[in-house]
């Protein structure tokens, strides 16, 4: 049993398994924690253990995106609120990504070349941080800090996301623990039940700057990731009323939005496919979307090639005192 997981929680809510099931035949199984949290934190449903650590990697992007609104280097773009998204977004590095990405820099006057996201075939701008990395210089420029060490942990603009979450979870700065993520920016080690909390306030309107950027999330669905993806066929399927983001390795984020909950999964051993399947589960279980879009996004995003299909064991329970 992994050394992640709290005796406390085995025999109550046990976690979800996905099956991977070729023929009759089983493949593969996956454990998944999940859990659903209010803005204060506390335990709502729960499957596994909603202590579990882990890195939050771009599922914390809209977190990262509050100094860029709250500086006004997002409101001097036209259409902001696309710019917003886009920071926000793991995006494909389509020309209408790419472009919304040049438009942050050029509005700000900032050259592609300061982009550290790494390069791609053609241009950083198609890099699926290229949003995020955009906004982070974009925020830079109009507050005077220095642009080319802005992924650095101790840089003014991390230090400032730090400030920022470890006030949004009410916990010293101390306990927020940083590394590298694949793009180069810092990500963050969190609990389970704390990316709950993120995605909950994300979905209250009490702070104006979540606000923001919840709408610009909820209203430019294909800035997120792209058709035929999951976080935007999540987000367009739900009338912008569902905000979901994911993140490497099994992480996966979502909010009902003005209800003040927010609903966090891990994968144990960071499959997208089983984070997938188990997302539109747990979805169904709730009933934040309706059944025939579930399975619209379910013949998207999980194509399995024929014979192969993907079972989900398990629910989300009541938390018992």
């Amino acid at each position: 049993m992994s050394s992640n997981f709290k005796n406390l929680y085995t025999s109550n809510n046990p976690p979800l398994q996905a099956t991977l099931m070729r023929g009759s035949n089983i493949e593969s199984i996956h454990k998944i924690h999940a859990v659903i949290s209010d803005k204060k934190g506390r335990v709502l449903m729960c499957a596994g253990n909603p202590e579990y650590k882990s890195f939050i990697r771009s599922a914390l992007k809209p977190f990262q995106a509050i100094p860029f609104v709250s500086s006004g280097a997002a409101s001097k773009i036209k259409n902001s609120s696309k710019s917003i998204a886009l920071a926000c977004g793991s995006h494909t590095g389509s020309k209408l990504h790419s472009r919304e990405a040049f438009k942050i820099l050029w509005e700000h006057d900032i050259h592609i070349n300061n982009l550290k996201c790494p390069n791609l075939k053609v241009s950083p701008l198609e890099h699926n941080c290229s949003g995020k990395h955009a906004a982070f210089l974009a925020t830079c420029r109009k507050l005077n800090w220095p642009i080319e060490s802005y992924m650095k942990v101790d840089h003014p603009l991390q230090l400032e996301i730090f400030r920022i979450v470890s006030e949004l979870l009410e916990i010293p700065i101390s306990e927020i623990h940083a590394e590298r993520d694949d793009c180069g920016a810092p990500t963050l080690y969190l609990k389970l039940i704390e990316m709950s909390k993120l995605y909950s306030l994300l979905s209250s309107s009490d702070n104006a700057e979540l606000e923001q950027i919840s709408r610009a999330m909820a209203t430019n669905p294909i800035m997120i990731s792209d058709k035929n993806k999951f976080d935007t066929e999540i987000i367009e399927a739900s009338h912008g009323q569902v905000i979901s983001k994911g993140g490497a390795e099994g992480i996966q984020c979502l909010c009902k939005v003005n209800e003040g909950i927010g609903l966090s999964l891990k994968v144990e051993d960071g499959s997208k496919r089983a984070k997938h399947a188990v997302s539109l589960h747990l979805l169904k279980q709730l009933e934040w979307i309706s059944d025939l879009r579930i399975q619209d996004i379910r013949e998207k995003v999980l194509n399995f090639s024929e014979g192969v299909r993907i079972e989900v064991k398990g629910q989300l329970k009541f938390q018992e005192s």
